[in-house]
């Protein structure tokens, strides 16, 4: 029987039966042969999706390096402050044009990503393998309440939403990619079905206003895919307060 010492840092020991989130700790695994070091990781409960370098010996390897006998491995979570895709042999390409997939758990935070103006599909009906088919299909990122969706092999971009809470879920997401605060672009999906919304005049959406709507309000919008009808109402204010506060917060 081989042994291999595994050195979790911050916050992916959270995933572990320990659960400990924030403190760096080493784990000893025992395995036979030569397995890749990402089923090792795994075996511990930590995505892959989740790492963003392992070092072996000081040298940065990839997720299908053969683990040896007294190996010292250790495995870092995303970096938020610099960039480690010129040293880190784990990191994807990033998806050019960021698109999401979200389970079952996450309908809220999907009426947010949308609201922000990001492609973001979500149907409650759909199980884990649909989600994965899509996602890959589509090159769609895979938000999810649910570690095990991470772990599937053909997974390439996820993400482990942590929190309960919508807001600080939305917030998570946008300090953990790349550059996504810099691509939102607020009111320019419809919340309901993530098709795109345009202007319309009165006069085209007339027959689908309330009588106070159609007095006291001049400039409308309808989404392309549901028809649904968008107006700057009270709404619309209480919209804003919440991407100011996701901007602050993310």
């Amino acid at each position: 029987m081989n042994e291999a010492t595994i050195r979790l840092y911050e916050e992916l020991n959270r995933f572990t039966s320990r659960g400990e989130e924030s403190e760096d700790r080493e784990y000893r695994t025992q395995f036979i042969g030569n397995p890749g070091v990402k089923d090792l990781i795994e075996s511990l409960g930590v995505p892959h999706t989740e790492v963003d370098m392992i070092l072996v010996g000081g040298e940065s390897v990839g997720f299908y390096y053969r683990v040896q006998d007294g190996d010292r491995i250790a495995v870092y979570p995303v970096f938020e402050s610099f960039d480690v895709g010129e040293v880190s042999r784990v990191r994807t390409t990033p998806l050019r044009e960021p698109r999401f997939i979200l389970d079952v758990h996450l309908g809220k935070l999907a009426r947010l990503m949308r609201m922000l103006g990001f492609d973001t599909l979500y149907n409650n009906s759909w199980d884990d393998p649909e989600i994965v088919q899509r996602g890959l299909a589509e090159n769609r990122i895979i938000l999810t309440r649910d570690a095990g969706i991470l772990k599937r092999r053909e997974v390439t971009h996820g993400y482990l939403v942590r929190s309960d809470d919508p807001l600080e879920q939305a917030a998570a997401v946008l300090r953990r990619f790349d550059h996504l605060s810099a691509r939102i672009e607020p009111f320019h999906r419809c919340m309901a079905c993530n098709g795109l919304i345009e202007p319309v005049s009165r006069e085209e959406v007339e027959d689908d206003l309330l009588p106070g709507t159609r007095q006291n309000y001049d400039e409308f919008y309808r989404c392309r895919g549901c028809a649904r009808v968008y107006w700057r109402g009270s709404h619309y204010e209480a919209m804003r307060e919440k991407i100011e506060t996701l901007l602050e917060r993310g």
